[in-house]
C-alpha cells in the first residue's frame, strides 16, 4: 500500500478545499453529483465510483451515477442514466435493516466499510457484483464505501469508490486510511452541498406554491383574473425569450440568465397580487347597472310602470278615434324605443358617443308614480352616472378601485425580504400599468425610468386582455384588432415601439394565439397593415 509524503497530503487538503468552494457554486444537481464523484476518483486514484441517493420514502438507496475508467463506463450526470441499474432495498419484508448489501450497511449504520478483498469478505452478498464482474470481464477487489451524512447527520446518500490503482506499479491496492479520510471529509461537504440545493429548491417550490396560492384565490373571486394571472407570465417570458434573441437597437444588450428568468416568471406570476383586496362586484362587472344584480330590471320595471299608465289614461279618457289610437301607439313605441336603448347602453363597450350620453339624461328625466302616488325621476343620478360611462362599465370611483390593485401589489411586493437573485420583482411586477410617455400609474414613471422587463409586462398585460374570450364585460378580440390596437399604443407613447416591433417580427402574437386564444380568434394577420410596425421596422 502506497503511503501519502506530506507534499501529497497538502494538495489533497488545497484540492478539497477547493472543491468546497466550488460545490458551493454549482447549482445544478446532476453537474455537482459528477463533480463529486470525479473528485472521489481523482483523490483517491480508483479506477471507478458509483453514487447512491436516498428515496423520498427514504426505504431505498436510488443509483444515481457510475463511472469507470478501465470499463470506459460513464452513467448519469452528463451521461444517460442505466437502465438496468436498481435501487437497493434498506429495509427486508419484515421492516428490519438490511445489513447484506454494503452499501445498505453503510446506510443504515452510517459508517463507512474499507475492504481490501471483496471476495474474501464474508460479511456482504456481493452477488450483484459478482454478476456485473462476469458481464464486464472485469474484477473487483477493493473497495470503499462511504455514506454522505449532513450537517444534522441524516443521510442523503451513499458514495463507493472501486479498486484504487497505485500511481507507481498501476496494480490495484487498498484504500488507506487517509484515503478514507478524505473521502469521508469530501463525502460530508457533498451531502451539505445537496442538502443545501435541496432546501433552497424546496424553498422555491413552496414560495411559487404560495404564489400560486394567492393566484387561487384571486381566481375564486374571479374566474377571469385567475386565468389572466396565468396567461400574463407565460407572454411575458415568450416575449423576453424574443428580445433575448434581439441583435439590433436598444435591446441588442438585453440578455437574460437562468436566474433572471426565474424573477421575472415570479413577476408576472404576482403581477395583479393585489386585487385580491379589490371587490368581487367590481372585478366581476359586467354590465353598467351591475352591483350585486343588473338593475336594468328595475328600470325594466318602471317603464312597464309607465306602460300601464299610459294605458291606463287612454282607456280612461274614453276617446278611441284614429288620431288619439295613433297618439296612444307613438307614446308606447317611444317607451319601447327608450327602453331597449338604456338596455343597449347598459352593456358597454369601447366608447359612448356624446349624443348617445346627452340621450340617457333626457331619458332620465322622466317621471313615474309608486304605489304610494310619490312621483320619481325614471333614473336616479347614480343610474344616470353608470349609464352614461363612456368606456366599458366602470365609474370613475370604481376605476379608481381598480386601479389601486397595482398600488397595494407594490406595497406587498416591496414588504417581502426579497433575497438578492429576486429583488428586482416588485420593480417588474409594478410596472405594468405605467406607460413610455410618463401617463400611466401609479408612479408615472417614463421610459427611461422603466427597466425592460416591466416595458415587456406592460405589453403582455395589455394583449392578454385584449385577446382574452373570457372576461364579464367584453368579448375577446381576434388577432388583427389586437394587434391594431396595441400598434396605436406603440405610437402614442402607451408601450415601447422596440419591443412591440419585436413582439411583431418575432411573431409572438402568434406563438401565444396559438397556445391560448380561440381558433375563431385566430385570423389572418397582414403584418404591412399593422400601425406603428412598418415604422419601428425601419428604425431598427
Amino acid at each position: 500500500m502506497s503511503e501519502l509524503n506530506h507534499e501529497q497530503i497538502a494538495q489533497r487538503l488545497q484540492h478539497l478545499t477547493e472543491l468546497s468552494v466550488e460545490l458551493n457554486g454549482i447549482k445544478d444537481i446532476n453537474a455537482l453529483l459528477e463533480r463529486i464523484l470525479q473528485t472521489a476518483k481523482s483523490l483517491t486514484g480508483a479506477d471507478g465510483g458509483t453514487l447512491y441517493r436516498l428515496s423520498e420514502d427514504k426505504k431505498h438507496l436510488k443509483f444515481d451515477m457510475a463511472i469507470n475508467d478501465t470499463l470506459k463506463m460513464h452513467f448519469g450526470g452528463s451521461h444517460p442514466q442505466a437502465n438496468n441499474m436498481h435501487s437497493i432495498p434498506l429495509f427486508d419484508e419484515h421492516g428490519n435493516q438490511n445489513l447484506n448489501a454494503v452499501v445498505a450497511f453503510a446506510a443504515n449504520l452510517k459508517q463507512s466499510v474499507n475492504i481490501e478483498h471483496v471476495y474474501q469478505t464474508p460479511l456482504f452478498n456481493f452477488s450483484g457484483m459478482r454478476k456485473f464482474d462476469e458481464e464486464n470481464n472485469y474484477h473487483c477487489q477493493s473497495l470503499l464505501t462511504v455514506p454522505m451524512l449532513d450537517h444534522e447527520s441524516e443521510l442523503i446518500g451513499v458514495l463507493q469508490l472501486i479498486n484504487k490503482i497505485s500511481p507507481d506499479t498501476k496494480a490495484i491496492e487498498p484504500f488507506s486510511p487517509t484515503d478514507q479520510g478524505f473521502i469521508e471529509a469530501l463525502a460530508s461537504q457533498a451531502a451539505i452541498a445537496l442538502s443545501t440545493q435541496e432546501l433552497i429548491f424546496q424553498l422555491e417550490h413552496l414560495f411559487e406554491s404560495l404564489v400560486n396560492l394567492i393566484n387561487i384565490g384571486i381566481d375564486e373571486k374571479s374566474p377571469n383574473t385567475g386565468r389572466h394571472c396565468q396567461h400574463v407570465p407565460e407572454l411575458t417570458m415568450m416575449l423576453a425569450e424574443a428580445a433575448h434573441r434581439h441583435q439590433d437597437g436598444e435591446l441588442k444588450t438585453f440578455r437574460m440568465t437562468d436566474r433572471d428568468r426565474r424573477e421575472l416568471w415570479l413577476a408576472g406570476l404576482l403581477h395583479d397580487c393585489g386585487k385580491i383586496t379589490t371587490p368581487v362586484h367590481v372585478i366581476e362587472k359586467s354590465t353598467k347597472l351591475e352591483t350585486i344584480f343588473d338593475r336594468i330590471h328595475l328600470i325594466d320595471a318602471r317603464f312597464e310602470i309607465l306602460r300601464r299608465d299610459l294605458e291606463i289614461a287612454y282607456l280612461k279618457e274614453g276617446d278611441f278615434s284614429a288620431e288619439r289610437k295613433t297618439r296612444y301607439e307613438q307614446d308606447v313605441a317611444q317607451l319601447d324605443s327608450e327602453r331597449a336603448f338604456l338596455r343597449h347602453s347598459n352593456v358597454g363597450g369601447e366608447r359612448m358617443s356624446d349624443d348617445d350620453q346627452e340621450r340617457v339624461r333626457r331619458i332620465a328625466q322622466r317621471t313615474w308614480i309608486d304605489s304610494r302616488g310619490s312621483a320619481h325621476h325614471l333614473l336616479n343620478a347614480e343610474e344616470t352616472e353608470n349609464l352614461t360611462i363612456k368606456a366599458g362599465t366602470l365609474t370613475g370611483e370604481e376605476r379608481k378601485i381598480i386601479n389601486n390593485h397595482i398600488s397595494v401589489t407594490i406595497r406587498m411586493l416591496e414588504a417581502l425580504p426579497w433575497p438578492k437573485h429576486l429583488r428586482n420583482v416588485p420593480e417588474y411586477a409594478g410596472g405594468h400599468h405605467e406607460r413610455m410617455d410618463g401617463k400611466g400609474y401609479p408612479r408615472g414613471l417614463t421610459k427611461e425610468q422603466m427597466s425592460v422587463q416591466a416595458r415587456i409586462m406592460a405589453i403582455a398585460d395589455i394583449f392578454e386582455a385584449l385577446s382574452a374570450k373570457d372576461r364579464p364585460y367584453k368579448t375577446g378580440k381576434s388577432l388583427t384588432e389586437s394587434l391594431n390596437i396595441l400598434g396605436n399604443f406603440s405610437l402614442n407613447g402607451h408601450i415601447d415601439p422596440e419591443l412591440f416591433h419585436v413582439f411583431v417580427k418575432e411573431k409572438v402574437y402568434l406563438e401565444y394565439a396559438k397556445k391560448f386564444m380561440d381558433e375563431s380568434q385566430i385570423d389572418a394577420v397582414d403584418e404591412s397593415k399593422i400601425p406603428g410596425y412598418v415604422q419601428t421596422s425601419a428604425a431598427t
